[in-house]
């Protein structure tokens, strides 16, 4: 009976955070070629074939740490059917990175972003800017598609079910159809004041 409850909760809320996240899913992952704390690079690319859990995070994020606990679980019950990667940008260092990695025992690479790439994840551009809520998942299928976003609020509602769960369906889940292309690709003009 409590399995049963249990299952019937993680459920629940995986469809919750199905419902509340996904804003930013339904695409291709916008490519990269980052480099990590040891100066190794990491291309996306060399993750097809594997999801790909990218958390955009701040090494002085409260929530992010917690996340970043929660991710190690995760990809230690996962094994390699699974990649973390991590991206921190300013103001974050390699020196803030390499205490990060030793505070927490962090297994899964760090990569260093100019902010170019968040930007692109998170949609941002000089018409839509947008503070980045840290931290933000993204689970990337393995044919490079957006399975899943979740921001800070959902971030902060996951757990170890309901995170496995999000991988477990995007593992299972065929090519996520693009979203349908507007119209015109010119932007709405700007208001002058």
């Amino acid at each position: 009976m409590v399995m049963m409850i249990r299952k019937s909760l993680t459920l629940i809320a995986l469809g919750a955070l199905t419902l509340a996240a996904g804003q930013l899913s339904g695409r291709r992952a916008p490519s990269f070629a980052l480099m990590d704390s040891g100066m190794r690079y990491h291309d996306i690319l060399d993750y097809r074939g594997k999801v790909l859990i990218l958390d955009l995070m701040q090494t002085n994020c409260p929530h992010c740490q917690k996340l970043t606990v929660l991710l190690e679980r995760v990809k230690a019950k996962m094994g390699d059917k699974i990649q973390v990667l991590s991206m921190v940008t300013l103001p974050d260092t390699t020196a803030t990175v390499s205490k990060y990695i030793a505070a927490h025992k962090v297994t899964s690479p760090m990569l260093f972003d100019s902010g170019q790439v968040m930007a692109a994840y998170m949609k941002i551009d000089p018409l839509r800017p947008a503070p980045v809520d840290f931290p933000h998942l993204f689970i990337v299928d393995a044919q490079g598609f957006i399975r899943e976003d979740f921001g800070q609020q959902q971030v902060q509602s996951l757990t170890e079910a309901s995170l496995t769960a999000a991988i477990n369906q995007a593992m299972q889940g065929g090519i996520v159809a693009a979203p349908p292309q507007p119209k015109s690709a010119t932007p709405p003009p700007v208001k002058k004041k």
